[in-house]
């Protein structure tokens, strides 16, 4: 089986309103979907950002490509490493912790990855769960997405408002997190924070904590405060959070948090790379990592970040971004031949209200999703809404993530600054 052609289908998905330290989203989120074609007539899917930077990376990668054995995934990471060389970081945004030259390849390997496992299952007409080593739990438990959001865009976009409504205070967020719990059944409930000042979102996560007593909460303010904040906000939720996340930057200050307070630190900012491992080991900093196979090079890869986990004792769990079905469908596989996943998993997916993937593979029971069965992923492309989201794209008006500009629309006086509290 060999690789004889590459389609890549930058697309845009509406998305509602959602807050965070940088600003808000944009009414589009962008994708880059991949079609990996062989000579046997399979085609594997892959799914990454859609951002200007990380397409100009996949499209010169791409052509190198052909001849490829899906199966020699050590080949891909080398035609790839030989192809980008030492190009620019291609973070997307500022909640992933700084761009480098390790994540720029390491994303751009997952897109291709994540396409040469789809073909790999779908030639040997097996779950991708059973090329990872087969399933060690059969739904995958995400936890419900929590945001601040004003009712709509600013301005409004050419589509009709989110059904999710206005949350910009602990009565909306309350009623959001109800929504989530009784629509989807998530058993557990995670925060953005770096919206309101830092003691009025541990207010929120109290509310939360009465309303939903047995539920485990998380925070994430994406490194929004100082560490003396952090640790304020730790001690005024002692008992309360599962974990609080990201709190404040980088290694250093995760560890001056860490060594005051009485829950554990997650990240998806401070460790995002194998580089970044060994000083927050040396340093205590985090205790859960929040792995994501977009920018941690794939499965191979996410799979080593969990045996290294295991070996120091550190949780692990899974992060998210606005994603469509192949991405979690990737995820759902990944989690559940994972042993070493330690707390329900991120998800942006109920946001979602247009798709690429045909309907009825992936839905949400009881807050899970049950690993698909069928080879491959067990998702297939919905070609007629791939067409759509692609011209959306060529329409929306943006090929770059940015939540800055749209939160000047509503705040001309913004500041992005951080720490901010």
């Amino acid at each position: 089986m060999k690789i004889t052609e590459i389609v890549i289908t930058p697309i845009a998905m509406k998305d509602p309103p959602l807050r965070n330290i940088q600003g808000v989203h944009q009414p589009y989120a962008l994708r880059s979907i991949l079609q990996v074609r062989t000579d046997d007539g399979l085609t594997g899917l892959g799914e990454t950002y859609g951002d200007r930077a990380i397409l100009t990376a996949l499209r010169a990668v791409a052509p190198r490509l052909t001849g490829l054995d899906p199966f020699d995934l050590n080949g891909l990471e080398r035609i790839i490493g030989h192809t980008l060389g030492s190009a620019a970081g291609l973070a997307t945004h500022g909640l992933v912790g700084e761009a480098s030259d390790e994540k720029t390849l390491a994303t751009v390997l997952s897109a291709f990855e994540i396409a040469c496992w789809d073909l790999q299952g779908r030639a040997l007409k097996r779950p991708v769960v059973e090329l990872l080593g087969g399933k060690v739990r059969d739904a995958v438990p995400y936890s419900g997405y929590l945001f601040f959001k004003p009712a709509a865009h600013t301005p409004s976009p050419p589509y009709e408002t989110d059904r999710w409504g206005e949350a910009m205070d602990a009565e909306g967020i309350v009623a959001q997190a109800r929504r989530m719990v009784d629509e989807y059944g998530f058993k557990s409930l995670k925060l953005k924070g770096g919206v309101l000042p830092a003691l009025d979102e541990a207010d929120v996560i109290l509310a939360l904590r009465d309303a939903f007593p047995d539920h485990p909460l998380r925070l994430d303010p994406n490194a929004g405060w100082t560490v003396a904040t952090s640790i304020a906000v730790g001690h005024k939720l002692d008992g309360v959070l599962e974990y609080l996340e990201d709190p404040t930057a980088g290694i250093s200050g995760m560890a001056a948090v860490a060594r005051e307070v009485s829950m554990p630190l997650a990240t998806n900012m401070c460790v995002t790379a194998f580089s970044h491992l060994p000083p927050a080991v040396r340093e205590n900093a985090v205790q859960v990592v929040l792995s994501d196979h977009h920018f941690w090079g794939g499965l191979r890869r996410s799979r080593e970040l969990a045996a290294i986990c295991r070996t120091f004792g550190i949780g692990l769990s899974m992060h998210s971004n606005s994603h469509l079905g192949i991405s979690l469908a990737a995820m759902t596989h990944l989690a559940g031949a994972t042993p070493e996943l330690t707390y329900d998993c991120d998800t942006h997916y109920p946001y979602l209200v247009e798709d690429v993937v045909q309907e009825g593979v992936l839905s949400f029971t009881d807050g899970a999703v049950r690993v698909p069965s069928t080879p491959g992923l067990g998702v297939d492309l919905d070609l007629d809404s791939l067409a759509r989201l692609a011209e959306q794209y060529e329409k929306c008006g943006f090929d770059t993530r940015d939540d800055v500009t749209p939160m000047l629309a509503v705040d001309p006086a913004w500041d992005p600054v951080v720490p901010r509290w």
